[in-house]
Order: C-alpha cells, then sequence, then structure tokens
C-alpha cells in the first residue's frame, strides 16, 4: 500500500512517501480503507519525539491518529461492523507504529464508531480527536451544564471550534478568545469572540464580571495562568495544553478513545449541532506540507488529508 513514513525522529522534512507493507488485521480490529485522515498538533509533536516518554515509536511509524473511511475486512472476533460498513476512528494505540496516513490502517474496534451520513469523508475525518477531547474536556473534566458561561481558549482551532458547538448544545453561554479575522466565525458557532493577548482578562471580565464557571485551556502558558484569575466561585479549570493545570487546582486531559463518547458526536453531527469547518485538504503524499501548515499554528478547524 502507498503510506507515508518517518524512520526518525524530526519535522516535515523527514517524511516519506512510498510502499509500506498492508497491515494485519488483529481479532478485535478491523482493516479500513482509508478515504481521509486530518493532520493535528499532536501529529507533528509525536514526530519530534516530544510522546517518546510514553509511546514507544516502532520504526518506520506512518504518523496520523484521525481516519473516515470504510470497513475492508472485520477480525476474527468482530461483531460490531461488516465490509462496506462506513466509519471514523481515533486511532490511537499505546505505541507509533501504523498510523491513519496510508492507503489502509487496521484499527482496533474500541476506537471506531459509525461515520456521520451527512458528512463527506474530508469533513468526517476532522471529528474523532478534536471532537473526542472538546467533549471529554466538557462532560468529564469541567461538568458543562446549561446556564454556565464556559471560556474557550483559541475557540476557532480544531478543538476550540467543536468545544463551542458542544458548549452551546449544553446550554452554556461560550465566550472564545481568537484572532480577530476569526470574530464572525466565532459568532457563527455561537460564541462571543475577544482577542487574545496583553489584557486578556479584562477583556474577558467585561464580558463576565462575576467570573466564568468553566474555562477550556488549549493554548497553554499565559493564556492558562491567567484563566485561574477569571473563575468564578466554583469554577472549574482544565488544560489539554499545559500540566501546571494541576497546580492550579484543575484537569490535566489527555484525550482517550471510546466508542461510545465517538457515537455521540455522531449522533450529534446528524442532527445538526455539530459542524466541521476543513480549512485546507492535501493529497496523502503532500502529508509534510499539511505538518507545515499546522505548525504556523493559526489553522481554522480542521486540515484534512485524502486518500485516493
Amino acid at each position: 500500500m502507498k503510506a507515508i513514513s518517518y524512520r526518525r525522529y524530526g519535522g516535515p522534512e523527514i517524511l516519506e512517501y512510498g510502499e509500506r507493507p498492508e497491515p494485519k488485521v488483529g481479532p478485535d480490529s478491523v482493516l479500513i480503507r482509508v478515504k481521509a485522515a486530518a493532520v493535528n498538533p499532536v501529529d507533528w509533536k509525536a514526530q519530534a519525539g516530544y510522546l517518546e516518554p510514553v509511546l514507544d515509536a516502532v520504526f518506520p511509524v506512518i504518523p496520523g491518529w484521525d481516519v473516515a473511511g470504510v470497513v475492508e475486512q472485520p477480525g476474527p472476533a468482530v461483531t460490531e461492523f461488516q465490509p462496506g460498513d462506513e466509519v471514523i476512528g481515533y486511532v490511537r494505540e499505546d505505541f507509533l507504529s501504523r498510523g491513519t496516513c496510508a492507503e489502509y490502517v487496521a484499527a482496533p474496534v474500541r476506537t471506531l464508531a459509525r461515520k456521520p451520513r451527512n458528512l463527506s469523508f474530508t469533513q468526517a475525518a476532522g471529528i474523532p480527536l478534536a471532537g473526542l477531547t472538546a467533549y471529554q474536556c466538557l462532560v468529564r473534566a469541567l461538568r458543562v451544564g446549561e446556564g454556565d458561561t464556559v471560556l474557550v481558549h483559541a475557540g476557532a482551532g480544531g478543538v476550540g471550534s467543536m468545544a463551542v458547538q458542544l458548549a452551546r448544545h449544553m446550554g452554556a453561554r461560550v465566550i472564545g478568545t481568537a484572532g480577530e479575522r476569526n470574530h464572525e466565525y466565532l459568532r457563527a458557532l455561537g460564541a462571543e469572540p475577544t482577542v487574545y493577548g496583553d489584557g486578556l482578562a479584562d477583556r474577558v471580565r467585561a464580558l463576565a464580571p462575576n467570573g466564568v464557571d468553566a474555562v477550556l485551556d488549549l493554548v497553554g502558558g499565559d493564556a492558562l495562568a491567567v484563566s485561574s484569575e477569571l473563575l468564578a466561585p466554583g469554577g472549574r479549570l482544565a488544560s489539554i495544553a499545559d500540566p501546571a493545570v494541576l497546580g492550579l487546582g484543575g484537569r490535566y486531559v489527555f484525550v482517550r478513545p471510546d466508542p461510545d463518547d465517538l457515537q455521540d458526536l455522531t449522533d450529534l453531527t446528524e442532527r445538526g449541532a455539530l459542524g466541521v469547518e476543513v480549512s485546507a485538504v492535501f493529497p496523502l503524499q503532500k502529508t509534510a506540507d499539511a505538518q507545515r501548515l499546522s505548525m504556523e499554528g493559526h489553522v481554522r478547524g480542521k486540515i484534512a488529508i485524502t486518500v485516493d
């Protein structure tokens, strides 16, 4: 099969496009013919070796954890899916090796759910990692509910745009930080936009004088530091970007595959509560260029990889 892979840690320049063996299908996995994948910051961070302390790399590594595709072959213990089923998945295992930037991927059933019928494969590939991250932060870590005021840092990005939509669906008021060029986009999602950077605390206090009930930090650093000052009494704080949140009494969240959560996202998408903004699409052989765009840090929504 054709695939993107790397043989050592490094940047986009180490990616190679070429032939790799088709993956074997274990008892609890299915072979998926990949229609689309997505690029997330964790892809190039893992590729650079940042996750080496917690995830072994079995080189050569095929990058990518997001997939949308069609089931080709279920494993012998699989009853959930049949050949021809359209699925999405957050295909993260406990090691780096067989990712989704390839014509085929062997995906454990625990990483999969049915693809939303109202989305293209390119759009659907943007749901799993970003959607699950937003969902697990809002539902489990922050316990967002009706009437809450929620501050989402980097609200126009992949995770942020999902979080804004999900929080609004939960009945919350949402304040989102973003560059001015993305303010209309945030308004369209239902958020009240404000610019990030110096003076953020004052701008948020002007919008929410009594503080916010929950903060979802997707940036870390200064954004996280100021967040703790903006919480109302009993407010909750969670971050996916900075473990320093633990010292502030908040929750550090590393998203995990969960087929029930992923199916909830599919259902919400089909009911019109969740949409996917795809800002750029690259063919498989241009995955390095897709990573470079992601590394610039100003992407609205998702970057997709198409596989012919």
